[in-house]
């Protein structure tokens, strides 16, 4: 199938509404993408700092362990030197405290690259709609002008 390239400068009115909807639909999308992104992020990141927590020298110590994020139950600490890591869809795995930082820091990193990339899709997406909407723009002072 072609896809057929039209100016927005062609469009009328309607149709300029029709596409600046589209575009802020998609913008509000995209950013919404963007806050989960980070959110996701900001826990990753914190897990890196809950494993630097766990030390040695905590060995046999009560802690609290977070069975979901409001409800923790009290546990001992008996192997201060292996972590349960979430690696995704509900599997965990048993890995070194070194392990468990690098595994987290890799997807801290990997969210960064996409939060940048999204970030100029976002930003290109704006300047979409402010294309169209000075369109809109000049369109509407045109039609308010009386015909010399």
């Amino acid at each position: 199938m072609s896809q057929q390239q039209v100016s927005i400068t062609d469009l009328d009115l309607t149709q300029l509404a029709d596409v600046r909807r589209q575009l802020e639909e998609e913008l509000n999308h995209l950013t919404n993408s963007f806050a989960q992104l980070k959110q996701a992020q900001a826990k990753f990141k914190a897990c890196i700092e809950n494993v630097a927590e766990i030390k040695p020298a905590n060995k046999g110590k009560t802690i609290l362990v977070p069975l979901t994020n409001s409800l923790y139950v009290p546990g001992k600490l008996s192997d201060p030197e292996h972590v349960i890591v979430d690696v995704g869809t509900g599997y965990f795995v048993q890995k070194t405290r070194t392990q468990a930082v690098k595994h987290y820091t890799a997807k801290v990193e990997y969210i960064r690259a996409n939060l940048e990339t999204l970030q100029d899709t976002i930003s290109k997406k704006q300047d979409n709609v402010n294309s169209v909407i000075g369109v809109m723009q000049a369109k509407l002072q045109q039609q308010q002008q009386p015909a010399s």
